[in-house]
C-alpha cells in the first residue's frame, strides 16, 4: 500500500498536514483516544477544533514501520477564526493594515472563499501551535492511562504531556517546494546581493525574518568601519592619540546605525502587520502554572499565580545563583592570566619559536573556555526563568536574556577589561581581543552549521536506504520527509544568533582604538554567516514555528548599552595612550578632567543623534495615527449605538409600566 497524501483524506476535503506530533512508542491506547478527542472536540466543549490523524494507517504501520507519528491540521474557517482571535493583520482593499476579522473578509485584499493562500502556510501552523499549547485541564485530575501524570485546572496540556515524556516533539512540516524557490534566491548562488527578506517572513514568520534583516543590515553597516580602520591598523599601530578620530567616529557610527535600524525595521514590520498587530492581552505562556481563575482584563479563564512568589524566587534564588556564576567566571579568568604568566616566563627563558607560539595557547584555551561556559550557563539560566514561572512569554524572555547578557558581558570581555584597566597591557590586550573574537567565530560556525549539516546529511542517506528497503515499488514521500524532518534538530529561537552578533559589537566597539581590524574579521564572518545560518534554516534544523515580531525586542535596548559602555572605554583608552599622558607631564588631574568632559560630550552627542533621529519615519507615523483615530471614531460609533439601543429599551420598559398602570387603574 502507499503512504501518499491521498492516504490523509479525512471528512474535512482541505485537510492538508501542517504539523507533527510524535508520540512515545509505549503510549496507551485510551490516552491516545483521549488525546484526539481534547484536539477534535468543539472549543466550547474545552478542544481545539483541528483535525488529527495517524500518519499510517494500521495496515502500512505493519508494512513499513510502527511509528507514532500524527498529523495536524485545520478546516479553512477554523483557520479563519484563529487568525481573528489571535488579532493577525492583513491589508485591506484601500491599502492599509487591519487587524482581520471573519465577519469583514471580503474587504482584505486577496481573500477569496476559493483562495487557500489568503494565510501563509506559517501563519497556519502557527495558529495551529497557539490551539495546542491553549489546551488546558478542566475537570482531569491526571493523564488517563497515567496516574503519575497528575493534572490540575488550568495547565496546560501539551506542557504536561512532553514533561511526562507522552508526546516526545510537535514541529511544523516544510513545504518542500516553496523551501527549494527559497533556497534558490537565498543561499545557493554565491553571490553579493540582499537576501530576499519578504520571501523568509512568509516562509519562516517575522522573528526569524527580522534576524535576517538585522543581519544583514548590521553587516553592511560594518563596511565603513572595516575600510577606515585597515590603514589606521597599517600605518599609525602604536599611536594612540591618532585613533581619536577613529574612535569618535566608531561612537557616532554605533549611534546612527541602531537609529536607521529602528526606521527601516518600523518599514518593514508595518508592511508585514505586525506593527499594527495589538499585544496588550498576550496569552499565558504555555509553562505558565497557577490556580485557574478569571483574568480581570480580559474576563477568560486562566491560571492565576501571585506575584509576590515569583519575586521571592527572583530575588532569594536566581540572584544568589547569577551572582555564585559571575564569581566562578572571574575565578576562571584569573587562572587564564596565571597561564599568561606562566607561557611568557617560559618564552623569556628559552626565547625559541615553540615559546612565541606558545604565547598564543593560553587565550585560544580560554576562548574555548569562554564557549563552554556561556553554554552550560545558557541551560541553568533557562530552568531558573522556567521556575520563575513568568505569566507572558515576553517577560519570560526578558528575564532570560538579561539573566545570560549579563554572565556573557563578564565571561567575554572581564579579561579585556581587566589587561586593558589594570594591568594595562596594550600589547596582551590587542593579543587577547584578536584571539578571543576568530576563536569564538569559527567555534560558532562549527558548532551551528558545519558540523549539524554534516551530520543530517549523513542521517538523509541513511533513512533514504531504510525507506527504500522496506519496499521497492513504494511511494514514501510524506513518510520519508516526516521520518527525515522528525530526527533533525530543533531550532531554539533567535536568542544564539543575537548574542552572538551582540559579542561581536561589543568586540567591535569596546576597544575600537587598540584593535580597528576588529571590524573587518566581522565583515568577512558575517558574510559567510548568512549563508550558514540560511542553511542551517533550510536543511539542518526542523521549520520552526512562526511568531509575529514588530521589532528585535529588548537586544535593541542591549546594542544601545553597549554602545553607551564603548563610549566610556574608548575615551578611558585614549586617555591611557603614552602620547596623551605626554601632554600633561606635571598634573594627571587635568587629564582626567578633559578625558571625563569629552566622555561627557560624546554621550551627549549619541543622545541628541538619538532623539533627533525618529524612530518612525513620517508616513508610518501618519499611517499608525490615522489608524488610531479610526479606531476612537468606531469606539464612539458603538457607543453611541449602544447608548441608543439602552434608550430605546428604557423607552419600551417605560411605556410597558404605564400600560400596566392603566391596566391596574381601568
Amino acid at each position: 500500500m502507499k503512504v501518499t497524501s491521498s492516504a490523509l483524506d479525512t471528512c474535512e476535503s482541505s485537510f492538508t498536514p501542517l504539523v507533527v506530533l510524535e508520540l512515545a512508542q509505549d503510549v496507551k491506547e485510551e490516552t491516545k483516544e483521549w488525546l484526539k478527542n481534547r484536539i477534535i472536540s468543539k472549543k466550547e466543549d474545552g478542544g481545539a477544533q483541528l483535525l488529527f490523524r495517524p500518519l499510517l494507517n494500521k495496515y502500512e504501520k505493519e508494512t513499513l514501520e510502527n511509528q507514532n507519528l500524527y498529523l495536524v491540521g485545520a478546516s479553512k474557517i477554523t483557520l479563519l477564526l484563529g487568525a481573528e482571535a489571535m488579532g493577525l493583520v492583513k491589508e485591506c482593499n484601500d491599502n492599509t493594515m487591519r487587524a482581520f476579522t471573519y465577519g469583514t473578509r471580503y474587504n482584505f485584499k486577496d481573500f477569496d472563499d476559493d483562495n487557500d493562500d489568503f494565510l501563509t502556510m506559517a501563519e497556519c501552523q502557527f495558529i495551529i501551535k497557539h490551539e495546542l499549547e491553549n489546551l488546558r485541564a478542566r475537570d482531569e485530575k491526571m493523564i488517563p492511562g497515567y496516574p503519575q501524570a497528575k493534572l490540575y485546572p488550568g495547565k496546560s496540556l501539551l506542557r504536561r504531556l512532553l514533561t511526562s515524556g507522552i508526546v516526545i516533539q510537535v514541529f511544523p512540516l516544510h513545504d518542500n517546494e516553496a523551501l527549494k524557490k527559497l533556497e534558490d534566491t537565498w543561499y545557493t548562488r554565491f553571490t553579493l546581493k540582499y537576501q530576499p527578506i519578504d520571501h523568509i517572513r512568509g516562509y519562516f514568520g517575522e522573528t526569524i525574518a527580522l534576524y535576517f534583516g538585522f543581519l544583514e543590515y548590521f553587516t553592511v553597516a560594518l563596511i565603513p568601519m572595516a575600510v577606515i580602520g585597515l590603514p589606521y591598523y597599517l600605518f599609525v599601530w602604536e599611536d594612540y592619540d591618532k585613533y581619536v578620530i577613529f574612535a569618535s567616529f566608531n561612537l557616532i557610527w554605533s549611534t546612527v546605525i541602531l537609529e536607521v535600524w529602528k526606521r527601516g525595521c518600523a518599514n518593514m514590520t508595518y508592511r508585514w502587520g505586525t506593527l499594527v498587530m495589538k499585544r496588550q492581552f498576550e496569552e499565558p505562556r504555555p509553562g505558565f502554572h497557577g490556580v485557574l481563575g478569571i483574568n480581570p482584563v480580559t474576563g477568560r479563564k486562566e491560571p492565576l499565580y501571585p506575584s509576590y512568589k515569583r519575586q521571592l524566587r527572583i530575588y532569594l534564588v536566581s540572584l544568589p545563583f547569577v551572582c555564585l556564576c559571575l564569581y566562578f567566571s572571574l575565578y576562571v579568568m584569573m587562572i587564564y592570566f596565571d597561564m599568561e604568566a606562566w607561557a611568557l616566563s617560559l618564552h623569556e627563558n628559552s626565547g625559541s619559536e615553540w615559546t612565541s607560539v606558545l604565547l598564543y595557547v593560553p587565550s585560544i584555551i580560554y576562548a574555548i573556555v569562554i564557549e563552554i561556559m556561556n553554554r552550560l550557563y545558557r541551560y541553568a539560566a533557562e530552568f531558573l526563568t522556567s521556575w520563575e514561572n513568568h505569566r507572558l512569554e515576553s517577560a519570560y524572555q526578558n528575564h532570560l536574556i538579561l539573566k545570560v547578557l549579563v554572565f556573557n558581558f563578564l565571561n567575554c570581555f572581564a579579561s579585556l577589561f581587566y589587561i586593558a584597566f589594570v594591568l594595562r597591557d596594550m600589547k596582551l590586550l590587542r593579543q587577547s581581543l584578536a584571539t578571543l573574537l576568530i576563536t569564538s567565530q569559527i567555534l560558532n560556525q562549527i558548532m551551528e552549521s558545519l558540523l549539524p549539516y554534516w551530520l543530517q546529511r549523513k542521517h538523509h542517506v541513511q533513512v533514504k536506504r531504510k525507506v527504500q528497503a522496506l519496499k521497492a515499488d513504494i511511494d514514501a514521500t510524506l513518510y520519508e520527509q516526516v521520518v527525515l524532518e522528525k530526527e533533525m534538530g530543533t531550532y531554539l529561537g533567535t536568542f544564539d544568533d543575537y548574542l552572538e552578533l551582540f559579542l561581536q559589537f561589543g568586540y567591535v566597539s569596546l576597544f575600537s582604538c587598540v584593535y580597528p581590524l576588529a571590524a573587518a574579521f566581522a565583515v568577512l564572518n558575517n558574510f559567510t554567516e548568512v549563508n550558514s545560518d540560511a542553511l542551517k534554516m533550510c536543511r539542518v534544523l526542523k521549520r520552526p514555528f512562526s511568531e509575529p515580531s514588530a521589532n528585535i525586542g529588548v537586544w535593541q535596548l542591549a546594542f544601545e548599552t553597549m554602545s553607551v559602555i564603548s563610549v566610556v572605554t574608548n575615551c578611558a583608552l585614549i586617555g591611557m595612550s603614552p602620547q596623551v599622558n605626554a601632554l600633561f607631564p606635571e598634573s594627571k588631574l587635568d587629564l582626567v578632567l578633559i578625558v571625563v568632559a569629552v566622555e561627557h560630550a560624546l554621550l551627549a552627542l549619541k543622545f541628541v543623534l538619538a532623539f533627533a533621529i525618529p524612530d518612525k519615519p513620517r508616513h508610518i507615523q501618519m499611517k499608525l495615527a490615522r489608524l488610531e483615530f479610526e479606531s476612537l471614531e468606531a469606539l464612539k460609533q458603538q457607543q453611541m449605538k449602544l447608548m441608543a439601543e439602552n434608550l430605546k429599551e428604557e423607552s419600551r420598559e417605560g411605556r410597558e409600566e404605564e400600560e400596566e398602570e392603566e391596566e391596574e387603574e381601568a
